[in-house]
């Protein structure tokens, strides 16, 4: 049974999602890196809101350079844990518990936004895409920028190559499982865990889009965004989408 993406993460992948992702601190450094890297810094009193923040990889990085952050999410375990992150980062970081296509309706005069770790194939559609593109687009400031970052999907894997070994130690091994198809691919991340008992298996499966970047990059301008950047990092098709100032 294919779960919601909402449902997979509170029944499921929200469990050991911190422990797939691996070293907060490495992860929050690479992403600090990539920031300056572009240019990005934080005058005093820059908001940034960080969509689909998780525990809080980018959140964390856009507080200790400075931004007056907001963290938006629909899973509130990760948010706990995104806050606790917070605390023993000593930094102040505001969580929200709400759907990200709301972004418009909480977040005003935003000078960055991001939506990192494949966050946009989580939605249902294109139209979604489009409908979250256009919230983000309103919820800048001119001259706002946005950063996007998502999987290719456009070439299937095929065969014994669905199969991707994320992570694995003495006690879990993940899994996931791709199958293709027209518009959306079927992610099944299959869990097994070292119990008192033996090894227990838990499955799961949920839907992302099919999206390739020449589609988000022709979503992104239709809404009125310059892009900036258009490049793969660490493995991920990379947008940088600024809001003309005038």
């Amino acid at each position: 049974m294919v779960m919601g993406v909402k449902e997979h993460y509170e029944h499921h992948l929200g469990n050991f999602y911190s422990w797939m992702i691996g070293d907060l601190r490495s992860k929050v450094d690479s992403f600090s890196r990539f920031l300056s890297q572009q240019g990005i810094i934080a005058n005093h009193g820059d908001l940034a809101a960080d969509l689909a923040a998780g525990h809080g990889i980018q959140s964390l990085a856009l507080a200790e350079l400075g931004y007056k952050v907001i963290a938006i999410d629909f899973n509130h375990q990760l948010l706990q844990e995104l806050v606790a992150n917070a605390h023993s980062h000593s930094v102040e970081i505001t969580a929200i518990n709400d759907d990200i296509r709301n972004v418009a309706q909480q977040i005003h005069n935003a000078a960055l936004i991001t939506c990192c770790g494949d966050t946009v194939t989580h939605l249902d559609n294109l139209t979604d895409i489009r409908k979250l593109s256009a919230s983000v687009f309103a919820a800048l400031r001119p001259g706002g920028k946005a950063i996007f970052s998502f999987r290719d999907y456009a070439t299937p894997l095929l065969g014994d190559r669905r199969f991707i070994p994320v992570k694995s130690d003495e006690n879990r091994i993940l899994t996931c499982i791709l199958d293709y198809n027209s518009d959306s691919v079927t992610v099944t991340d299959l869990l097994l865990e070292r119990t008192e008992a033996g090894w227990h298996q838990s499955v799961s499966s949920y839907s992302k889009v099919r999206l390739d970047r020449n589609t988000f990059i022709s979503i992104l301008t239709g809404e009125g965004f310059e892009i900036e950047l258009n490049d793969f990092v660490s493995n991920m098709i990379t947008v940088l989408a600024v809001k003309p100032a005038s």
